[in-house]
Protein backbone atom coordinates (compact mmCIF):
# COMPACT_ATOMS: atom_id res chain seq x y z
CA UNK A 1 0.00 0.00 0.00
CA UNK A 2 1.01 3.61 -0.44
CA UNK A 3 2.10 5.42 2.74
CA UNK A 4 4.09 8.67 3.06
CA UNK A 5 7.77 8.17 3.80
CA UNK A 6 8.58 11.79 4.64
CA UNK A 7 6.96 14.35 6.90
CA UNK A 8 6.67 16.76 3.97
CA UNK A 9 4.48 14.33 2.05
CA UNK A 10 2.44 13.55 5.15
CA UNK A 11 1.97 17.29 5.74
CA UNK A 12 0.71 17.72 2.19
CA UNK A 13 -1.81 14.93 2.79
CA UNK A 14 -2.96 16.49 6.07
CA UNK A 15 -3.44 19.88 4.44
CA UNK A 16 -5.37 18.19 1.62
CA UNK A 17 -7.48 16.57 4.31
CA UNK A 18 -8.31 19.98 5.81
CA UNK A 19 -9.16 21.32 2.35
CA UNK A 20 -11.53 18.42 1.69
CA UNK A 21 -13.18 18.60 5.13
CA UNK A 22 -13.67 22.34 4.69
CA UNK A 23 -14.99 22.08 1.13
CA UNK A 24 -17.51 19.24 0.91
CA UNK A 25 -20.40 21.35 2.24
CA UNK A 26 -20.24 23.50 -0.90
CA UNK A 27 -21.93 20.64 -2.75
CA UNK A 28 -24.94 20.95 -0.45
CA UNK A 29 -25.07 24.70 -0.99
CA UNK A 30 -25.28 24.03 -4.72
CA UNK A 31 -28.45 21.89 -4.41
CA UNK A 32 -31.94 23.31 -4.95
CA UNK A 33 -34.44 22.80 -2.15
CA UNK A 34 -32.93 19.45 -1.15
CA UNK A 35 -33.31 18.84 2.59
CA UNK A 36 -30.04 18.03 4.30
CA UNK A 37 -31.44 14.84 5.84
CA UNK A 38 -32.09 13.55 2.30
CA UNK A 39 -28.84 14.90 0.86
CA UNK A 40 -27.05 13.01 3.63
CA UNK A 41 -28.02 9.61 2.17
CA UNK A 42 -26.16 10.40 -1.05
CA UNK A 43 -23.29 11.83 0.98
CA UNK A 44 -23.01 8.69 3.14
CA UNK A 45 -22.93 6.45 0.06
CA UNK A 46 -20.26 8.70 -1.45
CA UNK A 47 -17.91 8.49 1.53
CA UNK A 48 -18.12 4.70 1.57
CA UNK A 49 -17.63 4.23 -2.18
CA UNK A 50 -14.61 6.53 -2.34
CA UNK A 51 -13.05 4.71 0.62
CA UNK A 52 -13.43 1.42 -1.25
CA UNK A 53 -11.89 3.01 -4.33
CA UNK A 54 -8.80 4.09 -2.39
CA UNK A 55 -8.58 0.72 -0.64
CA UNK A 56 -8.42 -1.18 -3.93
CA UNK A 57 -6.00 1.29 -5.54
CA UNK A 58 -3.56 3.10 -3.23
CA UNK A 59 -4.33 0.66 -0.45
CA UNK A 60 -3.45 -2.37 -2.56
CA UNK A 61 -0.34 -1.20 -4.40
CA UNK A 62 3.17 -0.14 -3.45
CA UNK A 63 5.58 -1.57 -0.93
CA UNK A 64 4.45 0.15 2.28
CA UNK A 65 2.86 -2.82 4.03
CA UNK A 66 -0.08 -5.19 3.64
CA UNK A 67 -2.52 -4.70 0.84
CA UNK A 68 -6.19 -4.13 1.63
CA UNK A 69 -7.48 -7.69 1.22
CA UNK A 70 -4.47 -9.26 2.96
CA UNK A 71 -4.93 -6.87 5.86
CA UNK A 72 -8.62 -7.75 6.17
CA UNK A 73 -7.82 -11.42 6.66
CA UNK A 74 -4.97 -10.86 9.14
CA UNK A 75 -5.99 -7.87 11.28
CA UNK A 76 -7.42 -8.28 14.77
CA UNK A 77 -11.21 -8.27 14.70
CA UNK A 78 -11.26 -5.90 17.65
CA UNK A 79 -9.65 -3.26 15.46
CA UNK A 80 -12.45 -3.62 12.91
CA UNK A 81 -14.96 -3.05 15.70
CA UNK A 82 -13.00 0.02 16.86
CA UNK A 83 -12.99 1.52 13.36
CA UNK A 84 -16.73 0.96 13.01
CA UNK A 85 -17.47 2.46 16.43
CA UNK A 86 -15.46 5.51 15.36
CA UNK A 87 -17.51 5.84 12.16
CA UNK A 88 -20.79 5.46 14.04
CA UNK A 89 -19.79 8.16 16.52
CA UNK A 90 -18.61 10.49 13.76
CA UNK A 91 -21.90 10.18 11.90
CA UNK A 92 -23.96 11.21 14.91
CA UNK A 93 -21.58 14.10 15.59
CA UNK A 94 -21.75 15.31 12.00
CA UNK A 95 -25.55 15.29 11.91
CA UNK A 96 -25.67 17.16 15.20
CA UNK A 97 -23.12 19.70 13.95
CA UNK A 98 -25.27 20.52 10.93
CA UNK A 99 -28.32 20.85 13.19
CA UNK A 100 -26.30 23.05 15.54
CA UNK A 101 -25.27 25.32 12.66
CA UNK A 102 -28.92 25.67 11.60
CA UNK A 103 -30.07 26.31 15.17
CA UNK A 104 -27.31 28.60 16.45
CA UNK A 105 -25.45 29.71 13.31
CA UNK A 106 -21.80 29.29 12.38
CA UNK A 107 -20.81 32.01 14.83
CA UNK A 108 -21.73 29.75 17.77
CA UNK A 109 -21.63 26.22 16.39
CA UNK A 110 -18.06 26.30 15.03
CA UNK A 111 -16.32 27.67 18.14
CA UNK A 112 -18.24 25.39 20.49
CA UNK A 113 -18.34 22.14 18.51
CA UNK A 114 -15.02 22.27 16.63
CA UNK A 115 -13.16 23.73 19.61
CA UNK A 116 -14.34 20.94 21.90
CA UNK A 117 -13.72 18.31 19.22
CA UNK A 118 -10.13 19.40 18.74
CA UNK A 119 -9.32 19.31 22.45
CA UNK A 120 -11.03 15.96 23.06
CA UNK A 121 -9.67 14.31 19.91
CA UNK A 122 -6.06 15.41 20.34
CA UNK A 123 -5.81 14.68 24.07
CA UNK A 124 -7.41 11.23 23.86
CA UNK A 125 -5.45 10.24 20.74
CA UNK A 126 -2.16 11.45 22.20
CA UNK A 127 -2.80 9.44 25.38
CA UNK A 128 -3.05 6.27 23.26
CA UNK A 129 -0.25 7.18 20.83
CA UNK A 130 2.14 9.81 22.28
CA UNK A 131 3.88 10.90 19.08
CA UNK A 132 5.37 14.38 18.95
CA UNK A 133 6.27 16.99 21.55
CA UNK A 134 3.33 17.42 23.93
CA UNK A 135 3.97 21.09 24.72
CA UNK A 136 4.25 22.17 21.09
CA UNK A 137 1.22 20.10 20.16
CA UNK A 138 -0.75 21.68 22.99
CA UNK A 139 0.35 25.14 21.86
CA UNK A 140 -0.76 24.34 18.32
CA UNK A 141 -4.17 23.17 19.50
CA UNK A 142 -4.58 26.31 21.65
CA UNK A 143 -3.73 28.53 18.68
CA UNK A 144 -6.17 26.62 16.49
CA UNK A 145 -8.95 27.05 19.04
CA UNK A 146 -8.29 30.80 19.10
CA UNK A 147 -8.55 30.73 15.31
CA UNK A 148 -11.92 28.95 15.50
CA UNK A 149 -13.14 31.58 17.99
CA UNK A 150 -12.04 34.36 15.62
CA UNK A 151 -13.93 32.56 12.84
CA UNK A 152 -17.04 32.51 14.99
CA UNK A 153 -16.70 36.20 15.84
CA UNK A 154 -16.34 37.06 12.14
CA UNK A 155 -19.56 35.22 11.30
CA UNK A 156 -21.16 36.74 14.38
CA UNK A 157 -20.66 40.20 12.86
CA UNK A 158 -22.75 39.08 9.88
CA UNK A 159 -25.67 37.99 12.07
CA UNK A 160 -25.96 40.99 14.39
CA UNK A 161 -29.53 41.36 15.56
CA UNK A 162 -30.34 37.69 15.08
CA UNK A 163 -32.50 35.94 17.64
CA UNK A 164 -30.96 34.80 20.89
CA UNK A 165 -29.24 31.44 20.91
CA UNK A 166 -31.24 28.83 22.79
CA UNK A 167 -29.91 26.53 25.49
CA UNK A 168 -30.97 23.57 23.36
CA UNK A 169 -28.76 24.68 20.48
CA UNK A 170 -25.76 25.07 22.81
CA UNK A 171 -26.31 21.58 24.19
CA UNK A 172 -26.50 20.18 20.64
CA UNK A 173 -23.19 21.88 19.75
CA UNK A 174 -21.48 20.63 22.92
CA UNK A 175 -22.63 17.04 22.36
CA UNK A 176 -21.53 17.26 18.72
CA UNK A 177 -18.09 18.49 19.76
CA UNK A 178 -17.57 15.78 22.36
CA UNK A 179 -18.60 13.08 19.89
CA UNK A 180 -16.59 14.59 17.02
CA UNK A 181 -13.48 14.41 19.16
CA UNK A 182 -14.28 10.97 20.53
CA UNK A 183 -14.01 9.09 17.23
CA UNK A 184 -10.26 9.80 16.92
CA UNK A 185 -9.18 7.47 19.78
CA UNK A 186 -11.01 4.55 18.14
CA UNK A 187 -9.09 5.21 14.92
CA UNK A 188 -5.88 5.37 16.97
CA UNK A 189 -6.61 1.99 18.53
CA UNK A 190 -7.38 0.36 15.18
CA UNK A 191 -4.13 1.77 13.78
CA UNK A 192 -1.85 0.73 16.65
CA UNK A 193 -3.12 -2.28 18.63
CA UNK A 194 -2.30 -5.95 18.01
CA UNK A 195 -2.31 -6.70 14.29
CA UNK A 196 -3.54 -3.27 13.20
CA UNK A 197 -5.71 -2.27 10.30
CA UNK A 198 -4.06 -0.23 7.57
CA UNK A 199 -5.33 3.36 7.20
CA UNK A 200 -7.24 2.29 4.07
CA UNK A 201 -8.94 -0.58 5.88
CA UNK A 202 -9.86 1.74 8.74
CA UNK A 203 -11.43 4.19 6.29
CA UNK A 204 -13.55 1.44 4.71
CA UNK A 205 -14.98 0.21 8.02
CA UNK A 206 -15.27 3.75 9.39
CA UNK A 207 -17.35 4.95 6.43
CA UNK A 208 -19.35 1.71 6.27
CA UNK A 209 -20.40 2.25 9.88
CA UNK A 210 -21.27 5.89 9.14
CA UNK A 211 -23.54 4.72 6.31
CA UNK A 212 -25.20 2.01 8.43
CA UNK A 213 -25.69 4.52 11.23
CA UNK A 214 -27.92 6.55 8.91
CA UNK A 215 -30.57 3.81 9.01
CA UNK A 216 -31.04 4.58 12.70
CA UNK A 217 -29.93 8.13 13.38
CA UNK A 218 -30.73 9.87 10.10
CA UNK A 219 -34.12 8.14 9.87
CA UNK A 220 -34.84 9.42 13.38
CA UNK A 221 -33.87 12.98 12.40
CA UNK A 222 -36.05 12.72 9.30
CA UNK A 223 -39.04 11.94 11.51
CA UNK A 224 -38.10 14.25 14.38
CA UNK A 225 -35.76 16.93 13.02
CA UNK A 226 -34.12 19.35 15.42
CA UNK A 227 -34.82 22.08 12.86
CA UNK A 228 -37.71 22.29 10.41
CA UNK A 229 -40.58 19.92 9.65
CA UNK A 230 -40.43 16.12 9.26
CA UNK A 231 -39.42 14.77 5.87
CA UNK A 232 -39.90 11.37 4.24
CA UNK A 233 -38.19 9.38 1.51
CA UNK A 234 -40.54 10.66 -1.20
CA UNK A 235 -38.43 13.81 -1.29
CA UNK A 236 -35.32 11.72 -1.90
CA UNK A 237 -36.80 10.00 -4.94
CA UNK A 238 -38.25 13.27 -6.26
CA UNK A 239 -34.88 15.07 -6.10
CA UNK A 240 -33.13 16.10 -9.29
CA UNK A 241 -30.38 13.76 -10.58
CA UNK A 242 -27.87 16.58 -10.24
CA UNK A 243 -28.75 16.93 -6.55
CA UNK A 244 -28.03 13.22 -6.00
CA UNK A 245 -24.78 13.66 -7.94
CA UNK A 246 -23.81 16.61 -5.74
CA UNK A 247 -24.46 14.50 -2.64
CA UNK A 248 -22.23 11.72 -3.93
CA UNK A 249 -19.56 14.28 -4.85
CA UNK A 250 -19.74 15.82 -1.38
CA UNK A 251 -19.22 12.39 0.14
CA UNK A 252 -16.31 11.66 -2.20
CA UNK A 253 -14.64 14.94 -1.23
CA UNK A 254 -15.04 14.33 2.50
CA UNK A 255 -14.03 10.68 2.13
CA UNK A 256 -10.86 11.65 0.28
CA UNK A 257 -9.93 13.97 3.13
CA UNK A 258 -10.57 11.22 5.65
CA UNK A 259 -8.47 8.63 3.83
CA UNK A 260 -5.60 11.10 3.45
CA UNK A 261 -5.84 12.05 7.13
CA UNK A 262 -5.70 8.42 8.25
CA UNK A 263 -2.83 7.62 5.87
CA UNK A 264 -0.82 10.62 7.10
CA UNK A 265 -1.50 9.51 10.69
CA UNK A 266 0.38 6.28 10.00
CA UNK A 267 3.54 8.43 10.02
CA UNK A 268 2.72 11.40 12.27
CA UNK A 269 0.32 9.83 14.76
CA UNK A 270 -3.42 10.46 14.93
CA UNK A 271 -3.21 13.42 17.34
CA UNK A 272 -1.09 15.52 14.97
CA UNK A 273 -2.97 14.45 11.84
CA UNK A 274 -6.36 15.11 13.43
CA UNK A 275 -5.27 18.52 14.73
CA UNK A 276 -4.09 19.69 11.30
CA UNK A 277 -7.18 18.28 9.62
CA UNK A 278 -9.28 20.44 11.92
CA UNK A 279 -8.06 23.51 10.04
CA UNK A 280 -11.19 22.84 7.97
CA UNK A 281 -13.07 25.91 9.28
CA UNK A 282 -10.35 28.12 7.79
CA UNK A 283 -10.95 26.50 4.41
CA UNK A 284 -14.70 26.89 4.78
CA UNK A 285 -14.19 30.57 5.56
CA UNK A 286 -12.12 30.98 2.39
CA UNK A 287 -15.00 29.55 0.37
CA UNK A 288 -17.35 31.93 2.18
CA UNK A 289 -15.18 34.95 1.42
CA UNK A 290 -14.14 34.33 -2.17
CA UNK A 291 -16.92 32.16 -3.67
CA UNK A 292 -20.13 32.66 -1.72
CA UNK A 293 -19.34 36.33 -0.96
CA UNK A 294 -20.64 35.95 2.57
CA UNK A 295 -18.53 38.85 3.77
CA UNK A 296 -19.34 41.29 0.98
CA UNK A 297 -20.05 44.56 2.72
CA UNK A 298 -18.95 43.23 6.13
CA UNK A 299 -17.69 45.81 8.60
CA UNK A 300 -14.06 46.35 9.55
CA UNK A 301 -14.33 44.25 12.72
CA UNK A 302 -15.52 41.20 10.77
CA UNK A 303 -12.59 41.52 8.38
CA UNK A 304 -10.19 41.95 11.29
CA UNK A 305 -11.50 38.77 12.91
CA UNK A 306 -11.05 36.92 9.62
CA UNK A 307 -7.46 38.13 9.31
CA UNK A 308 -6.75 37.02 12.88
CA UNK A 309 -8.31 33.63 12.16
CA UNK A 310 -5.95 33.02 9.25
CA UNK A 311 -2.96 34.23 11.28
CA UNK A 312 -3.69 31.98 14.26
CA UNK A 313 -4.32 28.98 12.01
CA UNK A 314 -1.00 29.46 10.27
CA UNK A 315 0.76 29.74 13.63
CA UNK A 316 -1.06 26.59 14.77
CA UNK A 317 0.13 24.67 11.72
CA UNK A 318 3.72 25.76 12.38
CA UNK A 319 3.49 24.70 16.05
CA UNK A 320 1.93 21.32 15.27
CA UNK A 321 4.46 20.60 12.53
CA UNK A 322 7.25 21.52 14.94
CA UNK A 323 5.73 19.14 17.52
CA UNK A 324 6.28 16.22 15.16
CA UNK A 325 9.84 17.24 14.32
CA UNK A 326 10.72 17.78 18.00
CA UNK A 327 9.12 14.52 19.13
Amino acid sequence: MFVPDTFGLAMLMMITSAVCWGSWANTYKATKGYRFELFYWDYAVGIFLVSLLYAFTLGSSGGGGEGFLANLSAADRGNIVSAMIGGFIFNIANLLLVAGIEMAGLAVAFPVAIGIAMVVGVIMSYALQPKGDALLLGLGVALAIVAVIMDGKAYGRLTKGAQAVSRKSIVVCIVSGVLMGSFAPFVTRALTRGHPLTPYSIAVFFTLAAFLCCFMVNVYFMKKPLVGTPVDFSGFFAARPQDHALGLLGGAIWGTGTVFNFVAASLTGVAISYAIGQAAPMVAALWGVFVWREFAGADAKAKTYLALMFLFYLLALVAIASAYQAG
